[in-house]
């Protein structure tokens, strides 16, 4: 009883040392490792009592236990995922080193003393762990830094391709290459079929044709291009909530069409809202009917622009507003004419009207408005300014005058502006922001100076023999 109570110490010693991480201090020789060792370590020192057997058969139940319990670990170890059951509970977990584990000290220890060859494999994992912890070069240790710390991606050995984005939704080269989405050809017509912004260079003949879902957006942008249609529309929007086309900076753009399309009739005509802007230049040919012409609303914000055309230059079902930019209007019936209103709120306007004696410069069917900007306007009739934030001046030739008259206009002593209007014409009507009240106007029309009028209310009629 007395050796086996020795023993139960040395045991109990040697779990002590293991959960205290102690692996140097226990060695093969000191520790046995199977049944038969024990019992000879039992019979050399005394004749066991009769429960020295129990103790004994405990013992080994504890270090063969202990030694299963240590080739599970092991062949666990060599994966990177391991399953642990705890509580009949089980999750899949990442194994985990020596060092990191409070099982794997008493896992080595029993390896170091154990000749089985699952003994060898925790002996490794032993050996590993603590040249881990004193940094040492072996693979042991790079096992253990994949499992404690996030892996790195290696560089790649080829260098990888630069992904430049446009930023336009596709670039179409007229009479070339497309590049980017939602834009096809056939024959000579281009199709935008869905919203986005698109830009155009270079040159054909043929159409620009616009049918995108009817909430979306499309930009068209015109950046040096030059295109011809002989049966419609240089550009046709079909359908779009607001096509928006953008004179790219610096850029001079040429639109032309002819044909007798009486339904789609202006060279870039719209079934829906028309918007213009940018810093460029856009020369509008019209050989059909008008220049530009929306069943819905037609608005110019910034740009150049030149129209010619054989009926109006800016024809609208609904409203004209015209916020900035420089246009020259000829127009072969009225400059501009909208079924609902013209707005003129920035920039600098001129137009021309047709030859009729009933078309007007400019003409507005429900009001034409004027907050700001310049407008002149020279035809046989103009519309009348139903509000205006100044006065305003309707030179009234009671003889007419022929086409290609130069007139100048002058405020204060100062030329305002100087026109030729390619038709015949009777007045010129003048809104701008320097006619105040007290002004004096005069006018030169082919080298004859009319007589000085002043300014004295919002209306001025002044008549002009």
């Amino acid at each position: 009883m007395k050796y086996t109570k020795l023993v139960s110490a040395a045991v109990i010693a040697l779990l002590c040392s293991v959960s205290c991480g102690k692996e140097e201090s226990i060695t093969v020789q000191e520790t046995p490792s199977s049944d038969s060792q024990i019992q000879e370590i039992i019979d050399e020192t005394t004749e066991t009592p009769t429960d020295s057997a129990e103790t004994t058969t405990e013992i080994t139940t504890q270090i063969t236990t202990q030694i299963t319990t240590e080739t599970t670990l092991s062949e666990q170890s060599e994966t990177t995922v391991s399953t642990v059951s705890v509580n009949n509970t089980t999750s899949a977990v990442t194994a985990v080193s020596s060092s990191a584990s409070s099982t794997a000290p008493a896992e080595t220890t029993i390896a170091a003393a154990t000749d089985s060859p699952a003994a060898t494999t925790a002996n490794s994992s032993s050996s590993n762990s603590t040249e881990n912890s004193g940094n040492s070069d072996n693979s042991g240790n790079a096992n253990n830094n994949n499992s404690s710390e996030p892996q790195t991606t290696q560089p790649q050995s080829q260098e990888q391709e630069e992904v430049v984005v446009s930023e336009y939704t596709a670039e179409i080269e007229l009479g070339g290459d497309i590049k980017g989405s939602n834009v096809s050809q056939e024959g000579d017509r281009i199709i935008v079929s869905a919203g986005g912004d698109y830009i155009f260079t270079g040159g054909f003949d043929g159409q620009i044709y616009v049918d995108a879902p009817t909430e979306e957006k499309v930009k068209i942008i015109l950046d040096s291009v030059d295109i011809s249609c002989s049966y419609g529309p240089a550009i046709l929007v079909n359908d779009a909530k607001k096509c928006t086309i953008e004179l790219s900076d610096g850029s001079y753009n040429v639109l032309s069409d002819s044909g007798g399309d009486a339904i789609n009739d202006g060279v870039v005509f719209s079934n829906d809202t028309l918007k213009f802007k940018g810093d460029g230049t856009l020369e509008i040919n019209s050989g059909n009917a008008h220049g530009i012409a929306s069943d819905d609303d037609v608005i110019i914000e910034s740009g150049t622009y030149y129209i010619n055309s054989i009926k109006s230059g800016i024809f609208a079902h609904d409203d004209i507003s015209i916020n900035g930019g420089q246009l020259e209007i000829k127009g072969g019936t009225n400059g501009i004419k909208s079924k609902g209103t013209v707005n003129i709120n920035g920039g600098r306007t001129v137009a021309y009207g047709g030859t009729k004696e009933e078309k007007s410069s400019v003409y507005a069917g429900v009001a034409l408005n004027y907050t700001g900007g310049e407008l002149y306007a020279a035809g046989n009739k103009v519309t009348a300014p139903a509000t205006s934030v100044n006065p305003y001046i309707v030179a009234d030739f009671s003889n007419g005058l022929s086409a290609g008259t130069p007139v100048s206009l002058y405020l204060d002593g100062n030329e305002i502006s100087s026109l030729t209007p390619h038709n015949n014409f009777r007045c010129i009507i003048i809104l701008s922001p320097d006619i105040q009240n007290g002004s004096k106007f005069t006018a030169n029309a082919d080298g004859k100076d009319s007589e000085e009028f002043t300014v004295s209310d919002i209306q001025n009629v002044f008549t002009i023999e």
